[in-house]
């Protein structure tokens, strides 16, 4: 007759089994009581941090529930903002992005002692009256832009226009519903700006003004634009929201690569 025995791998098997699940249940745990910032996040992740991110992009004016799951819609979102602050486009979130976002969205004083709103004032006072030699405009260390004495009237209203918000926080949707607003995104930016110069009579999303205007570069104002992003270089400075975290302003010296970008300009600008 046959006898059974119990393998002696049966006991450890099912010990390996039950320390695997007790260290998945304290993952999930501490994933769910995680802050943003702790973890990277990816589609699917759920927990504190994800409400967390969620209430993030919401001050972002991103429109949505707060569910606490990094879903398709959140994953989005994401996506367009490493677009606007160009970051790497693949929708999973760093402690690095949350820095970024972060700084992005905090009015530039930082201080408490002034307003975003005071901030501006000042600064643009600064400079009231002010205009530059030569064909391009000067950066102060305030971040407002001094227009070049020789540029065409149109040229310094927009240069005016864009000190007016240079230091407001990038805000998704911003400039779109009224041209004061309390944040601006990269269109509504590009948009209030031109405006200021009687060059646009509505705002236009990013994708649009890859028809507006004029194909190729201008003398005094270029256009970069595709569906996901828009900046413009204005007098030899760049007026691009996503610089505006590291510098406090829109306004930037610093160029970057135009490629994949439409390039356009105001006609006869």
């Amino acid at each position: 007759m046959l006898s059974f025995r119990p393998s002696r791998a049966i006991p450890l098997i099912a010990a390996l089994a039950i320390a695997a699940l007790a260290a998945l249940a304290v993952f999930s745990v501490q994933s769910a009581q995680a802050s943003l910032g702790d973890r990277t996040l990816r589609e699917g992740d759920r927990g504190k941090d994800v409400r967390a991110l969620q209430q993030l992009l919401r001050r972002a004016g991103f429109p949505g529930r707060v569910t606490g799951v990094f879903n398709h819609r959140t994953w989005l979102k994401v996506r367009t903002v490493e677009r606007e602050l160009e970051l790497p486009v693949n929708g999973v979130v760093t402690r690095r992005d949350v820095r970024r976002i972060e700084l992005a969205l905090r009015p530039s004083d930082g201080s408490g002692g002034f307003s975003a709103d005071a901030k501006d004032v000042r600064q643009r006072a600064s400079v009231a009256g002010q205009e530059a030699a030569g064909a391009k405009a000067v950066l102060t260390d305030d971040g407002v832009a001094i227009p070049p004495a020789n540029a065409p009237q149109a040229v310094k209203d927009v240069i005016e226009a864009g000190n007016r918000i240079a230091s407001k926080p990038y805000r998704y949707g911003g400039g779109h519903g009224k041209w004061e607003d309390s944040g601006y995104d990269c269109s509504g930016s590009v948009s209030y700006a031109l405006h200021g110069g009687n060059l646009l009579d509505s705002p236009m999303p990013s994708g649009s003004f890859t028809r507006w205007g004029e194909a190729g570069k201008g003398e005094w104002i270029t256009i970069y634009t595709h569906s996901g992003h828009i900046y413009m270089v204005v007098a030899g400075l760049r007026f691009d929201t996503s610089g505006r975290a590291e510098t406090g302003s829109r306004w930037q010296k610093a160029m970057r690569s135009p490629s994949g970008f439409a390039v356009r300009h105001p006609k006869g600008l």
